[in-house]
């Protein structure tokens, strides 16, 4: 199982989008530049939000995006599966046909996951992303320091974990 870049330059997006919108209408090109994502993949990607109802677009002058929903109305489920991103484990996409039309020995296994994955992923709101502490550094070498999604200009960067 894998998030692809998609959905995780996605909710990325949106958690900007999120902490940003109270001083108005977001565009995409500011998210472009302090998240580091390119402008024409964000607006593919905000096509599918708008559609879905995540976001809606505010024209003219001053223009770009806002949240369409509070933003403890929206999971991150909600982000993955808006931008068409698979939340599947399974080599079957869950058809169980995985070995020759017939189900595999994990089979199983693999739906329990993609079940606990789903349930984990839509308990977590966008609003409980934001304004959260966000650690840069590494893992590995022990050096992490706490910055806020607010601070500035800055990527948002997730936590590094050691693989």
């Amino acid at each position: 199982m894998r998030l692809t870049t998609k959905g995780r330059f996605a909710v990325t997006a949106m958690i900007d989008l999120a902490s940003r919108q109270d001083s108005g209408p977001v565009t995409l090109n500011g998210i472009s530049e302090r998240q580091r994502i390119s402008l024409s993949y964000l607006e593919q990607l905000f096509g599918r939000l708008r559609r879905c109802n995540l976001v809606k677009s505010v024209r003219g002058p001053g223009g770009g995006y806002r949240l369409a929903r509070k933003m403890d109305e929206i999971t991150v489920t909600d982000i993955v599966l808006a931008v068409d991103e698979p939340l599947d484990a399974t080599r079957c996409g869950g058809r169980a046909n995985c070995n020759n039309a017939a189900q595999c020995m994990t089979h199983d296994l693999w739906s329990n996951l993609n079940r606990r994955m789903f349930d984990y992923l839509d308990s977590v709101t966008l609003g409980s992303l934001v304004g959260r502490p966000i650690y840069i550094g590494s893992c590995v070498s022990g050096e992490r320091q706490a910055i806020s999604p607010q601070m500035g200009q800055g990527q948002i960067q997730m936590p590094v974990h050691a693989v």
